[in-house]
């Protein structure tokens, strides 16, 4: 215990994540890329053997650690260093292992895989809350609730409408993400300043055959689209939108942990809490919302790395230089994991929030009154009163409600007050009727229900083979 520990690999995130960006699946992408491109080479003319191709991939996934560290450190070049170790591991092929190729045909291709792969575990999780998220708002839509404008009693909403709003965002990001991965370009084959230069000579100056190496290998490794250009490496500008988008969710579930802990201090709403959680060492009867809190310290981290890419891809000279790469090895994987860890921990609390109705109802009647004065001005008026008399009454009686409330703190009299005002000629039966708060929810109910049918229903069908993630938390 006398090294750090990254608390995103300890605490946080799943173990697919944290295999997406092991070494294990980093340095096993970079023989494969080597096989593929040894197997076209051979295929396109060029003197590989079959049992070059053969012993590279009986070596393939065994990878001596050790000795790559022993030649990194001697060749202060990591590349190199598994070139050799791979080489020494596959004898044969030791003499054609990289040929014609630079270090980013290795390292950016399997950035790109990464990320890729990465994206389609993010796109599980999330099609996993919005299935939560839609289920709770069609099982609220119906709920009236207070709204909130600057955190000050508005018009009456529902608890499933506003879940709509936390959805809403999500299904931004994810259009987002769905677009990322259409348009997501492979690095393919370039050479070292992206002339394929290396490859004219290889080829005897046959430009069709540097295509389909660039082509076919791409393709192999599940690619459409391949960089038209590029310097030595792919555009920068992949890892800063990827970030980017990883930001963005996790400004979205930082948006709805928000809320959700203003509403735990309601008591409306509750994040859940464990048989034998404890909320604080000092106070037994905390009830912290320590989910939420952990969503919202991540998504801050991972917000803050979206400016650390940006700077990388803005400050990148000509076709290439190397004070990106530090950066990336902890910019991406720990902006991956992060956004992992956010979702896994919003599946789980999606799977035991507590809704408390009674005490939604009881904050809806303690502000109702107020909201029913300008229908019992309208219907005073109907029944032959004047106007501003009777707004200067219902003022009046508004302002010594507001003041036993507040400065009192008593219940809200309102509506006893305007019954008991003679001066009033209104039927006293339609002020009781007026109070009921599903007259305040305007279309909420529908708006939910058209929401979840014409937006998100169509993402649960066509990703309906992912749904079923149940996410337990690791502490």
């Amino acid at each position: 215990m006398n090294s750090y520990k990254n608390p995103l690999e300890e605490r946080y995130s799943s173990e697919e994540m944290l295999y997406n960006f092991s070494p294990n699946n980093k340095f096993r992408n970079w023989r494969k890329l080597w096989i593929a491109l040894a197997e076209i080479e051979k295929d396109l003319g060029l003197e590989i053997s079959e049992e070059q191709i053969t012993q590279l991939k009986e070596n393939a996934e065994e990878i001596d650690y050790e000795k790559a560290a022993e030649y990194e450190k001697k060749f202060r070049h990591d590349v190199m260093a598994h070139v050799h170790t791979y080489g020494d591991a596959a004898p044969l092929a030791k003499g054609i292992i990289h040929l014609g190729a630079t270090s980013a045909f290795v390292g950016d291709n399997t950035d790109l895989i990464q990320m890729r792969d990465g994206l389609l575990l993010i796109r599980k999780q999330l099609v996993n809350v919005i299935k939560d998220l839609s289920q709770f708002a069609l099982q609220y839509k119906d709920l009236p609730t207070l709204g909130f404008t600057h955190y000050q009693p508005a018009q009456l909403t529902t608890v499933g409408k506003r879940a709509t709003l936390w959805l809403q965002s999500l299904i931004l990001d994810f259009e987002e993400l769905e677009f990322f991965l259409e348009t997501l370009r492979f690095r393919g084959v370039k050479g070292t300043t992206g002339t394929a230069a290396s490859f004219l000579e290889l080829f005897d100056g046959d430009y069709t055959k540097v295509k389909h190496l660039d082509k076919e290998l791409s393709s192999r490794f599940g690619f459409e689209k391949v960089f038209g250009v590029s310097g030595q490496t792919y555009d920068r500008k992949i890892d800063a939108k990827v970030v980017a988008l990883l930001s963005n969710i996790a400004q979205s579930a930082h948006k709805f942990t928000n809320d959700l802990r203003l509403l735990q201090n309601l008591k409306e709403i509750e994040e859940p809490f464990e048989k034998n959680q404890i909320g604080s060492s000092a106070m037994a009867y905390k009830r912290n919302p320590m989910r939420s809190e952990r969503i919202g310290a991540l998504a801050k981290f991972v917000m803050s790395l979206s400016t650390s890419s940006a700077m990388v891809a803005s400050t990148q000279w000509f076709e290439r230089t190397l004070d990106d790469s530090a950066n990336k090895r902890l910019t991406i994987p720990q902006a991956f994991l992060a956004v992992d860890a956010i979702l896994l921990i919003w599946n789980n609390i999606m799977n035991g929030i507590v809704v408390y109705e009674n005490r939604i109802q009881k904050h809806i009647m303690d502000e109702l009154p107020f909201m029913a004065t300008e229908y019992i001005i309208m219907e005073e008026v109907k029944a032959g009163g004047d106007r501003q008399e009777i707004h200067e009454t219902i003022r009046v009686h508004s302002m010594e409600a507001s003041n036993k409330v507040k400065m009192e703190g008593k219940e809200n009299d309102l509506i006893e007050r305007i019954m008991n005002d003679t001066t009033l000629k209104m039927d006293k039966s339609k002020i009781m009727e007026v109070l009921d708060p599903k007259n305040f929810i305007g279309f909420a109910p529908i708006q939910t229900q058209e929401f979840i049918e014409n937006e998100v229903n169509p993402i649960l069908e066509k990703y309906a083979d992912l749904i079923g993630l149940k996410a337990d938390l690791k502490v």
